[in-house]
């Protein structure tokens, strides 16, 4: 018989203060280029404590981050760069890869060990991709507010040769590359002038 989790400690919600909101939302923005304040270690690992804390399926956290910082390590990320990207991973003081684990159903046991003998459920490798790369792409978001959360900006780019970033990064791993973001505090110019949102009517429908 597997346990079931409960929560029995109620959690008093509030609206987030609006100075946060803003340093996650109305006033963040993508940054272009980057000051040479370096970034801590400890503020790295206070980033991926907060990405891992946003729900996915099953709890099962496909998300995989590899910080690349060594100039040598660097400079073989950059050659996999398209158009204007590898200037901006250059000059930002944190860059990292965010990937996909094929094969996320191994740590059933850590992260639902309540129930580990659904591993089972997710035999099929096509299947589990799937799930694997959906999870990711939304855990890739709690990853930029987290960054941001730290009062730093982000810079996510999907201009890359992945199979490459495989190839120098991922190759004895099951893990499979699909955004580089640079992290920093922004530099001179390193905004564009901001973009149109769309409309509520025209995103938004109520049934």
């Amino acid at each position: 018989m597997t346990e079931t989790i409960q929560n029995t400690e109620a959690t008093a919600l509030e609206p987030v203060d609006p100075k946060a909101l803003d340093q996650l939302f109305h006033d963040a923005r993508t940054a272009n280029t980057f000051s040479d304040e370096p970034i801590s270690a400890e503020t790295l690992q206070a980033i991926y404590e907060l990405t891992k804390m946003g729900p996915t399926m099953m709890n099962l956290q496909s998300l995989r981050i590899t910080w690349v910082q060594s100039e040598a390590q660097r400079s073989r990320l950059i050659a996999h760069a398209g158009g204007n990207n590898a200037s901006k991973a250059e000059s930002a003081p944190a860059v990292a890869v965010l990937s996909w684990d094929a094969d996320w159903h191994e740590n059933f046991p850590v992260f639902f060990p309540h129930a580990p003998e659904r591993k089972e459920m997710f035999s099929d490798a096509d299947s589990r991709a799937l799930i694997a790369r959906q999870n990711a792409w939304l855990a890739a978001g709690y990853f930029m507010m987290a960054v941001r959360a730290q009062g730093l900006a982000a810079g996510p780019m999907t201009g890359w040769d992945f199979a490459g970033v495989d190839a120098d990064f991922n190759a004895d791993s099951t893990w499979n590359a699909f955004m580089v973001v640079n992290v920093g505090k922004p530099g001179p110019d390193a905004w564009f002038p901001r973009l149109p949102r769309l409309d509520e009517e025209l995103a938004v429908t109520t049934v």
